[in-house]
C-alpha cells in the first residue's frame, strides 16, 4: 500500500510505498528533486506541505528550525508520508537543472596538497558530456567502494574534473583515495547535485567562505565568478586549524593579484607556532570584519559546526536566508547519528 504524493513541481504524482520518504521516491524515479546529505542534516530538500499527513524522522535543527516546520515546512529526505499529500519543494532563485550523468572517468593526476587531503583529477571516458554549476557535487565511487560526495573544484567545463578529498578517521573511502589510488584507475562520478551553486544574476558583494576541503567548491564558485566578469568585491575567507592545513594560498594570492576585486584571507584557528597570517575561528574574524553585510551573497562549505556558526554570525550581519547558500560537509559518521535514532 502507498500513497499519492503531489509535487507541484513535477507532472505525475509520486507513488509513495508506506515506509519510504518523498525525495529517496522521487530520486528512484530519476526526478530532480533538491536535494544534499539526504540525512536531515543540511536543508537542501526543505518543502512545503500543503496538505496531507506526514512523519518526520529525526533531523538536524540546522536543517529546519522549530519556526519554520510550525510554518509548514518538511524536509523531504525524513517525510513519510501516511496519507495522500500535496507538497512543494522552495524554489531557489536562478534554478539550474542539469541532466544527471553518470560518467565513466580515468585519474590523471594525483596531488598531495597537504598532510590529509589529495587534489584528484579526472578524465572523462563516457557518459558526458557534463554540465554543472560551480559550487555543485557528485557521487564518486573508486571500484567497489560505496559512493561518496565531493564537491567539483574545477570550473564548468574545463577538461578535468577536479577533487579535493580529506582522509577522514576511520573514513575506507577517504582513506583509499589518499593512499591507494593510483594513475589510470577508474571512477564512477554520478551527478551533478547541490543547489548551493554560484548565482551569476546577483551583483552585489560577494562573502566565499572556505574551511579545510569545502575549499574545493568555493574555488569553483570563486573562479567562475571571475571568469564570467564580476566586478563586485569578491571576499574569500579560507580557514583552517594551522599552517600545515594550508593549501593553494601562492595560487590564491596570485589570483587576487591580478583581480582587484578578489580578496584572499586566510584564517588559523589554532596556530602552532608565529604567523602572519589571521588568528582565531573563522565566524569570530568574518563578524569582527563587517558590520553589515546586507545585500551580500554568502557562500560557505566546511565542516558542520563551522558552517553553523558563520551561517549564524551572517545572517546577524543582515544576509537573508535566500542569500546564504552553505554546503555542510557532513561525514557518513554525522549522518549515522541521525540514522541510528530513526
Amino acid at each position: 500500500m502507498g500513497f499519492a504524493v503531489t509535487v507541484r513541481q513535477f507532472d505525475t504524482p509520486l507513488d509513495v510505498e508506506m515506509g519510504d520518504t518523498i525525495l529517496q521516491t522521487a530520486l528512484n524515479a530519476d526526478l530532480q528533486y533538491p536535494h544534499g546529505c539526504q540525512s536531515g542534516n543540511c536543508g537542501a530538500c526543505k518543502s512545503r506541505l500543503y496538505s496531507g499527513e506526514i512523519e518526520m524522522s529525526p533531523y538536524s535543527e540546522f536543517a529546519l528550525t522549530d519556526d519554520e516546520k510550525e510554518s509548514g515546512l518538511i524536509l523531504a529526505c525524513r517525510s513519510v508520508p501516511w496519507s495522500d499529500c500535496e507538497v512543494a519543494y522552495l524554489e531557489q532563485d536562478e534554478v539550474v537543472a542539469h541532466p544527471l550523468r553518470r560518467l565513466a572517468c580515468t585519474v590523471r593526476e594525483i596531488d598531495r596538497m597537504t598532510h590529509d587531503i589529495v587534489r584528484v583529477r579526472l578524465s572523462i571516458e563516457a557518459g558526458g558530456p557534463f554540465d554543472f554549476s560551480a559550487g555543485q557535487y557528485a557521487e564518486v565511487s573508486f571500484g567497489d567502494l560505496p559512493a561518496r560526495d565531493y564537491s567539483m573544484a574545477n570550473r564548468p567545463g574545463d577538461e578535468l574534473l577536479e577533487f579535493h578529498i580529506r582522509k577522514i578517521a576511520g573514513g575506507t573511502v577517504s582513506a583509499y583515495a589518499n593512499n591507494q589510488l593510483k594513475i589510470g584507475d577508474p571512477v564512477q562520478v554520478n551527478g551533478p547535485h547541490g543547489i548551493s551553486y554560484y548565482r551569476a544574476k546577483h551583483s552585489g558583494p560577494i562573502v566565499a567562505l572556505a574551511g579545510g576541503s569545502g575549499l574545493a567548491p568555493i574555488k569553483s564558485i570563486v573562479e567562475e565568478a571571475l571568469a564570467q566578469g564580476a566586478r563586485q568585491p569578491i571576499q574569500m575567507y579560507f580557514g583552517v586549524r594551522d599552517a600545515r592545513d594550508l593549501y593553494l594560498e601562492d595560487y590564491f594570492n596570485d589570483l587576487a593579484e591580478n583581480h582587484p576585486n578578489l580578496f584572499f584571507t586566510p584564517v588559523l584557528s589554532e596556530p602552532s607556532g608565529k604567523t602572519v597570517h589571521r588568528t582565531g575561528y573563522l565566524a569570530d574574524v568574518v563578524a569582527a570584519d563587517f558590520a553589515d553585510l546586507d545585500g551580500s551573497k554568502v557562500y560557505l562549505a566546511g565542516p558542520p559546526i563551522m558552517v553553523e556558526t558563520c551561517v549564524e554570525r551572517v545572517r546577524a550581519r543582515g544576509v537573508g536566508a535566500e542569500d546564504c547558500h552553505a554546503d555542510a560537509f557532513y561525514t557518513e559518521a554525522d549522518k549515522a547519528k541521525l540514522e541510528a535514532t530513526s
